[in-house]
């Protein structure tokens, strides 16, 4: 996902839809200049980076934030997942861009140019960080991958008190959970009652069943809007402009 504030740019998270990111933004020409922020380094959230064709541009710019996990800092992560035998080329070979890299700590705020940034940990096997994004009196919320639970867990509340937009994983429905429990995800009715609770003004339904279509999908949404009336569930390509009040 990407985020613009202003003229700052922030990608979260680097699965496969970074590849069609960063073709648009070889297309659109000129020095490229991002901050990618990882909220944890299992592969379907990093397995597009060695697909990012402005990773090969001498001129862009990237740093790469994420947290320390198992000893290793997130420089550790991505180069370890980019050595032969899991992937033929190392990173080091394919960026001809300048890399930074910033380990962070779980729930130390900090800034990315204007843009504040706090962060709480998620239930999610590995661990996971949950971001809020704050910029010129907007917010964002980033939840992906996080375990559901009876009642919305209070970190993640309070994370996301009273922000613009929250995304939120809604992998399951209740019946699909109870046969995966432990897995990480969330059920959408999960995401619904982080959103009351938090009293978000927007929701976003993210990181879907990838076995489930668009119109399953399209059900689902209107079983949630009947809760929750400014539930979204994201589509590729999908753009969300966050507007003051």
């Amino acid at each position: 996902m990407e985020v613009r504030c202003g003229e700052r740019r922030i990608i979260l998270d680097a699965g496969s839809g970074i590849r069609a990111l960063g073709e648009r933004l070889r297309d659109a020409g000129g020095r490229v200049e991002a901050a990618v922020l990882l909220s944890h380094y299992h592969y379907d959230h990093l397995q597009g980076i060695p697909f990012f064709a402005p990773l090969a541009e001498p001129a862009n710019r990237f740093t790469f934030l994420g947290p320390r996990r198992e000893g290793r800092s997130v420089q550790d992560a991505l180069e370890g997942q980019m050595v032969p035998p899991y992937f033929p080329v190392t990173l080091d070979q394919i960026a001809r861009a300048t890399l930074d890299f910033r380990s962070i700590e779980p729930g130390e705020p900090f800034n990315i140019g204007p843009v504040r940034i706090t962060s709480a940990e998620l239930e999610h096997p590995g661990g996971n960080l949950g971001y809020r994004l704050e910029f010129a009196g907007r917010s964002l919320v980033y939840a992906t991958d996080v375990e559901h639970t009876d009642k919305p867990a209070e970190s993640l509340v309070e994370l996301a008190r009273g922000a613009d937009v929250l995304l939120h994983d809604a992998m399951y429905t209740g019946p699909e959970y109870e046969a995966r429990r432990g897995w990480g995800h969330s059920t959408w009715n999960g995401a619904l009652a982080t959103a009351k609770a938090a009293k978000v003004k927007r929701l976003v339904l993210f990181h879907h069943d990838p076995e489930r279509d668009d119109r399953a999908l399209d059900a689902l949404l209107w079983q949630a809007r009947s809760s929750f009336p400014r539930t979204t569930a994201a589509r590729e390509g999908q753009t969300i402009r966050v507007v003051r009040g």
